[in-house]
């Protein structure tokens, strides 16, 4: 009987002990779980790669995973952010540098109409002037908030089957007078009107910045032709002149934002026709493409969609 008590109080301490080891384990675990959370929020904060666990329990290790993922996803932010920010300073220095040379001539021509002996001709001359600077001012901000809308997605228009004739014809005459004053032609090739997928009144914003550069940078007595070409899934709308022409490896930059070839930086210019067309025909589906030698002129395509109903609607006419 009296062995009893002991064989319990021995059981009794052998689960004691046991109890206190189970403890002290579940403590340096925990503890150990802790610091390897504790290093992997540390690495996270201070931007470091996620340190390998040497825990390999499924949890611990599942988490360690997360902490990754968390890591790249801050990583991606940090990066879109510091982009974004170096965009917009780009954005403000173009801006400044694109108004900069119409600000400074308002500003010449006002002070010279200061000038109370001026003749009543030179007076008119210079308003005249002053108009003209105050119109491309107008114009640079009017693309520059179209290109930013654009880029941000804040502009939706919509497009659909128009014929391209009509497009076509609110180009050339937006551009036409320009052109015979400085006695350049601009020619249309015959074709037969097609039903394409576009927006008018943008599509034919691009047509002008591509008829505006020809018309820019041909040299009087030359010429530009518009040349239609329907193709199996889209019809090209090709811009050809008798210009100075673009060297071949400029040919992947022009499209670019606020690009200027260094042949033309004393020809007035902004840099951003070609890049706000670009993003229009973005829009609508279609694209854009330039071929060009140097002296011997450029050709600009623009590509638009075919609508399928091409053949039906123009078959009664």
């Amino acid at each position: 009987m009296r062995e009893v008590p002991f064989v319990f109080f021995t059981a009794l301490l052998l689960a004691a002990v046991f109890l206190a080891a189970g403890c002290f384990y579940g403590w340096r675990r925990n503890r150990k779980i802790y610091r390897t959370i504790d290093r992997m929020l540390d690495e996270i904060l201070d931007g470091e790669p996620i340190s390998q666990s040497d825990i390999r329990e499924g949890e611990i290790s599942a988490l360690a995973s997360k902490a990754k993922r968390v890591k790249e996803k801050v990583d991606l932010g940090i990066s879109a952010a510091e982009e974004e920010k170096e965009q917009v300073k780009s954005l403000i220095s173009n801006m400044s540098h694109q108004l900069k040379t119409p600000l400074a001539g308002l500003m010449m021509y006002r002070e010279m109409l200061e000038d109370e002996g001026l003749d009543e001709e030179t007076r008119k001359r210079f308003l005249a002037k002053m108009k003209g600077q105050s119109e491309k001012i107008d114009w640079i901000l009017q693309s520059l908030f179209k290109m930013v809308n654009l880029e941000q997605g804040a502009v939706v228009f919509g497009a659909e089957a128009l014929p391209i004739w009509e497009t076509i014809l609110d180009a050339v005459g937006a551009v036409l007078d320009r052109a015979e004053r400085r006695n350049i032609r601009v020619l249309t090739e015959p074709f037969e009107d097609r039903m394409l997928w576009h927006n008018r009144k943008w599509t034919a914003e691009v047509l002008v910045n591509l008829l505006e550069n020809a018309v820019k940078y041909t040299e009087p007595g030359g010429s530009v032709t518009i040349l239609v070409r329907p193709m199996e899934m889209y019809t090209e709308i090709a811009v050809s002149d008798t210009g100075r022409g673009i060297r071949q490896e400029e040919l992947t930059e022009i499209f670019k934002r606020f690009y200027r070839s260094r042949d033309v930086e004393n020809i007035e210019g902004s840099g951003i026709g070609l890049y706000l067309s670009r993003l229009i025909l973005e829009h609508e589906k279609g694209y854009i493409t330039a071929e060009s030698e140097v002296g011997e002129g450029s050709k600009f395509s623009v590509f638009l969609k075919n609508c399928k109903n091409n053949m039906e609607i123009f078959s009664d006419s």
